[in-house]
């Protein structure tokens, strides 16, 4: 049995076998620090049996069952999506559970954390794949300035691998960057290592095509060392360069999901995602994106 799901989108009707889908998520191997991706030269994600008393959650050592108390920093072992809380204040105890409301302290917004947003259980998204060039051979600018070795996802590039959708089909992008390879999913980020990351420009353009849900195979969208600034992350969410206060132009609803991975099969293409996410008062949290392939119906096909 194949389960399809129809929808319409600005008048066109797509069909979605929910079947037909990829995970791009990358798997967390605990305590195999090799194995996993990291940032920032964070501590391995790790995973250790709990012990009560005399009982021990682990069925190799007598246990009744495998009860794992798990250690991981999201942002930095592996694929995780994270809120405009990533940058603003926000409040770590809510008042009430799903209060989608902006919790206030002394009359200053606070930001929605993963589980207070609105995402909606199917978008539309377009995966793109693009080449990162050098920094300083663009016209195009960071804060702090771009170092000479700096490769850049710029608005020239995103502007051409986008020019074939419509704006309501990037609620949400996925980003791809080359060369791609499965070293990916266990690569370790560091400034003798220093992955590509976003122009100003390129933001900029994202904002302008209304992308709310961006997903990328890189372990940020700012520089590994950029002295703090998170230039990128605070154009995207509208906030103020050095605030960590929203205004009233800040996009509250919209996500970034980094250290993603998107195998060579997949194709480039109009997709449909789910971005599953656990229910975390906080800023961010492990995350799995999953894209399920869109079939456009024809006017005949419609029709019928």
């Amino acid at each position: 049995m194949s389960l399809q799901i129809s929808v319409e989108l600005n008048d066109t009707r797509y069909q979605i076998n929910i079947e037909n889908s990829w995970s791009l998520a990358i798997a967390v191997n605990f305590n195999q620090a090799t194995q996993q991706p990291n940032h920032f030269s964070a501590k391995a994600a790790l995973a250790s049996p709990m012990q009560a008393g005399s009982f021990i959650g682990d069925t190799q050592q007598g246990g009744s069952c495998n009860v794992n108390e798990l250690t991981i920093n999201p942002h930095c072992n592996g694929t995780h999506t994270e809120s405009i809380a990533h940058i603003c204040h926000y409040a770590m105890n809510t008042p009430k559970e799903n209060d989608t409301e902006l919790a206030t302290h002394h009359d200053e917004k606070r930001a929605l954390t993963l589980a207070q947003l609105n995402i909606p259980a199917l978008m539309p998204c377009a995966v793109i794949s693009i080449t990162p060039e050098l920094a300083l051979k663009s016209d195009e600018h960071y804060r702090p300035d771009f170092y000479p070795a700096d490769a850049i996802i710029s608005r020239t590039l995103l502007k051409k691998a986008c020019r074939y959708y419509n704006n309501e089909q990037l609620q949400a992008l996925v980003i791809r960057t080359l060369p791609n390879d499965k070293s990916k999913c266990q690569q370790a980020y560091s400034p003798d290592n220093q992955p590509a990351f976003f122009s100003r420009e390129a933001i900029l353009y994202l904002n302008e095509r209304g992308v709310e849900h961006l997903v990328v195979d890189l372990p940020s969208i700012d520089r590994l060392h950029d002295e703090g600034l998170m230039t990128c992350h605070h154009l995207f969410w509208q906030v103020a360069q050095g605030s960590h206060q929203m205004n009233n132009d800040s996009l509250t609803n919209k996500t970034i999901t980094e250290m993603a991975f998107i195998d060579n099969d997949i194709a480039d293409g109009f997709y449909f995602i789910n971005i599953q996410s656990p229910a975390f008062h906080n800023d961010a949290a492990p995350s799995r994106p999953v894209i399920f392939a869109a079939k456009e119906f024809s006017a005949k096909e419609v029709s019928k």
